[in-house]
């Protein structure tokens, strides 16, 4: 089987990034949507919270799986039997930055990786972005899944 994975914080996760998945899911047997946990970075919405958010969104797609990771995102693919991650760019400071992380993890233990070029109606589009359009009260429906514009809805009601 061949497995990928599809790593980030989402938080939120955006339309972008379920344009990834879903094409991530198109070229493998199995993708993984891996959640970061860091423990020093205190995100909106929990790690628990972000995977519900990423099971709702990713619940057509019968060969994808939500999980969570912590520390080396190669000794996770090793432990996964996982052969490849699929990243999406949205501009060449992303290509920089994500070309560095595959030829350091290639390194490390061989791990290819794919980077996908983002579709451009999301080029723009960020999770933090997403965020702070949302807290001020502007209209962020068209870029997020609809389980994510609620939840942020519900986010920043709570917060007054």
């Amino acid at each position: 089987m061949r497995r990928a994975v599809c790593p980030g914080s989402y938080d939120p996760a955006t339309n972008g990034h379920l344009d990834i998945i879903e094409r991530a899911a198109k070229l493998f047997d199995e993708v993984v949507v891996a959640v970061g946990v860091n423990k020093s970075k205190k995100g909106l919405f929990t790690t628990e919270e972000r995977m519900d958010i990423l099971r709702e969104i990713t619940a057509k797609l019968p060969n994808v799986r939500v999980d969570s990771w912590q520390g080396l995102l190669v000794d996770y693919c090793r432990e996964n039997d996982i052969i490849a991650v699929a990243k999406g760019l949205r501009s060449v400071s992303d290509f920089d930055y994500e070309l560095q992380m595959a030829q350091m993890n290639r390194e490390l233990t061989g791990l290819e990786t794919l980077l996908m070029a983002n579709n451009p109606a999301y080029g723009f589009v960020s999770s933090s972005l997403v965020k702070e359009i949302s807290a001020l009260g502007g209209d962020i429906e068209h870029l997020v899944p609809p389980v994510v514009f609620k939840r942020l809805a519900e986010k920043y009601s709570e917060r007054g």
